[in-house]
Parts: structure tokens; C-alpha cells; sequence
């Protein structure tokens, strides 16, 4: 009998550790399609899995960081979705590509759509530009149920700390392309005046080793009617 509580109760331990994990990985997240590079355009995807059995997900709201002002949010169509954008003015225009922006995108609101049991959603947005001067965006999302439920991926990861249990999702940034390209392009230019230069040489080569067997094969010919025209003289004595 001990025996059996003892296997029940660590049965039970392992059963909730699982519900636990499933349930804090079960979270909105997202991730860029192909780079998110500093100062640039990305196109994001916002993920959103149904953690629920009992519940299907009806709304998903995304708040854009203030401090990191986007310029351009532009969501994708996704049949059965809408999308609603919300602006706010800036306290401080912003310049981008020589024109003054007033306002920028602070929220996208998703509903009308739904995501089942077991299944998930992914929500395209093209975004730019980037922040230059930051390493990762933190996007805080509330995703709400058929059933008036309402789960607030609102939590920041603290340095040195355990995954909080709604996490917001985070966009990892890479460094800017900038440099990178001018210093490949130069590169590349430099390769191709190497290449150019060896062809140009090659080509001097053979050229040269050309003449020289021309040079070589006139000499020949005209040893060859030498020796003609000497047995020929030597023949006309003898007669």
C-alpha cells in the first residue's frame, strides 16, 4: 500500500511538472522572418498557440514599445482576421527618409478570427525602421478567449532569473548591415581587379608564347628553302 502511494504520488509530481512546462512554452512569441538587423526592415511573425482544451483564442492584442518608436507597421491579411491599428502623436517628430512622422503605430488588435484547441496562428507584420541603438524589442500581447479568459503576456525576463510564467514576447536584433556590405562590396571589387588583372596577364602570356612560335615555325620555313635552294645549286655544278 505504501508502495502504491508512494508511485501515485511521484505519477502526480511528474504529471504537473509536465502541465507546468507545457503551459509556460504554450506562450506568444515572436520571431522574424529570415533577419531583424538593426536599424532596418523586418517582417515579424507573431506566433499564438492555443494552450486551452476548453477554449478557443478570439483576440490577440500587441503593444509596440514607445520608447522604440516603429515608423512603418503594416500587418498582413489573414483571412478571417482583422487587424486594427492604433497611433499615438510623438512628443518629438521623428525624420525618416527626409520626412517629418508625427505619429507612430502603438497597438495592433487582431480579432474575428479563431484558433482552436491544439492549434496555433501566426500574424505577419512588416515593421521598420528598427532601433539602432538596442539590442532587443519587447512586445507585451494579451490574448483573450471565447470563454471571457484573458492571458496577459505582459512579463519582462530578468538577467539571472528563472522564465516568468507569462512572459512578453522578445525580438532579438542583429547588427546592422550597414558596414558589413560597404566592406563585402570592397572586397568583392578588389577580387574581381585581381582576377581581371591575372586574366590580363595570362592573356600578355600567351599572347607573347604566340609571336614567339610564329617567330619560331617563319625561322623553320625559311632554313627549310635554304636547304632546297643549296641542293639545287649543288646539283647544277655537278652537271
Amino acid at each position: 500500500m505504501k508502495t502504491s502511494r508512494v508511485s501515485f504520488a511521484a505519477a502526480l509530481a511528474a504529471g504537473t511538472v509536465l502541465v507546468l512546462s507545457g503551459t509556460a512554452f504554450a506562450h506568444v512569441g515572436v520571431q522574424p522572418i529570415g533577419e531583424a538587423a538593426k536599424g532596418g526592415y523586418a517582417t515579424l511573425n507573431f506566433k499564438v498557440p492555443n494552450e486551452r482544451d476548453n477554449a478557443s483564442t478570439t483576440q490577440l492584442e500587441v503593444n509596440f514599445p514607445i520608447d522604440q518608436p516603429l515608423t512603418s507597421v503594416m500587418p498582413q491579411d489573414i483571412p478571417g482576421w482583422t487587424s486594427t491599428v492604433e497611433k499615438t502623436k510623438l512628443d518629438k517628430p521623428l525624420t525618416v527618409h527626409g520626412k517629418q512622422i508625427n505619429e507612430v503605430v502603438t497597438k495592433v488588435t487582431w480579432t474575428g478570427g479563431k484558433i482552436e484547441a491544439g492549434k496555433f496562428q501566426q500574424f505577419p507584420v512588416s515593421v521598420g525602421k528598427l532601433p539602432e541603438n538596442a539590442d532587443q524589442m519587447v512586445f507585451k500581447s494579451i490574448q483573450t478567449y471565447d470563454n471571457g479568459e484573458v492571458v496577459r503576456w505582459i512579463e519582462e525576463a530578468k538577467e539571472g532569473a528563472a522564465e516568468p510564467q507569462n512572459p512578453a514576447p522578445v525580438l532579438k536584433l542583429t547588427a546592422a548591415k550597414g558596414a558589413d556590405d560597404h566592406h563585402d562590396d570592397k572586397n568583392a571589387k578588389d577580387a574581381k581587379t585581381d582576377k581581371d588583372a591575372h586574366s590580363h596577364d595570362e592573356a600578355g602570356s600567351e599572347h607573347g608564347a604566340d609571336n614567339t612560335a610564329r617567330a619560331l615555325g617563319i625561322a623553320g620555313i625559311l632554313v627549310g628553302l635554304g636547304g632546297v635552294a643549296f641542293g639545287v645549286a649543288s646539283r647544277r655544278r655537278s652537271s
